[in-house]
């Protein structure tokens, strides 16, 4: 919030949907730079009644720049005893309080675009991701939902991974795999071409303000524990970047955030071949089994086992189950967008010096 509000009253309201929990809503006024009043609402559950009226009168007073551990322990000194919250906590509640301060945006504040296009190279989709992550943030272009299609079969690394560690480079040029690195932090992905189900997500950062990195993850993937849910998976997140469910685990992610604009891409295992897998990359088998499988003999395949659906079609349902919550329309790639991607898919992702950036 600007220096310029801790002397006027602002009327302030923020949303944030719990992962795995209930909407929780928070209309704050705020005047000489503290809480004067709050009002929390939502689908949640708590008992007793009473316990929303000491939230409120806990977090009056606040100071605007609080941050989330003075806010929790406000209101957990408040809390009357045996207090029960069901579909919301005091983490929770300190977020909402944060992100109307924040003044945040909504879900529903944004109009997505789609953009499904024919299989393209991994050095392709690597440049694409950073262009458009780079034209959200110059708002030319809309918060956009793009899903990969692979041409090929390919090794993605974090930008922070030592090639050397992550893949074995001669088994993977014998395989024909190619080996990538992308802009965004955490572990390899193995894709292969209809095996491997593969989306970004570009949003302008005033949809996470008010959460911590790590809560961003879990807001910006509830709506794909949802679509799964709607499949019949009974999918949960696991810290930080992970999606999991009884048959294993089906989904990690990874973020990049770049001049106000956020950068998530979800690699899902659709049916892939893990005998190949353990052999191009360096890989444990205590990080195998959490992928769904036990043996490098069998295939990674929970999500293909756990729905009996084409790839196509679970696609299909995850791009419904969105549009059924959020506005999204369907949109192309500009010219300038694939010309600039092109010319950074050849000058930067191409070049030894990025991919062995870290050795």
């Amino acid at each position: 919030m600007a220096q310029s509000d801790h002397d006027r009253e602002a009327i302030l309201h923020g949303e944030y949907k719990v992962p795995g929990g209930k909407l929780l809503v928070a209309d704050v006024t705020v005047r000489d730079g503290r809480l004067a009043s709050v009002q929390l609402s939502g689908d949640f559950f708590l008992e007793p009644d009473e316990a929303l009226e000491a939230i409120d009168g806990a977090l009056e007073g606040a100071a605007i720049d609080a941050d989330a551990n003075t806010l929790i322990a406000r209101i957990q000194s408040a809390l009357p005893p045996q207090t029960e919250m069901v579909g919301l906590s005091v983490p929770a509640i300190a977020t909402v309080i944060r992100r109307a301060l924040s003044r945040t945006s909504d879900w529903r504040d944004h109009r997505f675009g789609l953009i499904h296009r024919e299989p393209e190279s991994p050095l392709l989709h690597m440049a694409l991701d950073e262009v458009l992550t780079r034209e959200v943030a110059a708002g030319r272009r809309g918060p956009t939902l793009r899903v990969w299609e692979w041409d090929r079969a390919a090794i993605i690394i974090g930008v922070f991974q030592s090639l050397a560690n992550e893949v074995d480079l001669d088994a993977a040029r014998d395989a024909g795999i190619e080996v990538v690195r992308r802009i965004s932090g955490g572990g390899a992905m193995f894709v292969e071409p209809g095996n491997t189900i593969t989306w970004s997500l570009i949003v302008p950062e005033t949809l996470v303000q008010g959460l911590t990195f790590v809560e961003s993850y879990a807001f910006l993937d509830d709506w794909v524990i949802q679509a799964l849910g709607d499949m019949g998976i009974n999918a949960w997140y696991v810290p930080i970047n992970d999606i999991t469910s009884p048959g294993g685990k089906i989904a990690g992610a990874a973020q990049k955030r770049i001049n106000g604009a956020v950068l998530h891409h979800v690699t899902m295992a659709y049916d892939i071949d893990a005998d190949k897998l353990t052999r191009v990359l360096r890989i444990g088998r205590e990080k195998l089994s959490d992928k769904g499988t036990t043996s490098a003999g069998k295939r990674v395949d929970p999500l293909k086992r756990q729905t009996g659906l084409e790839r196509e079609e679970i696609i299909q349902r995850m791009i419904d189950s969105f549009a059924a919550r959020f506005t999204l329309m369907s949109e192309s790639l500009t010219q300038d967008e694939l010309d600039a991607a092109h010319t950074l898919a050849k000058d930067k992702f191409g070049s030894e010096a990025w991919t062995r950036r870290v050795p």
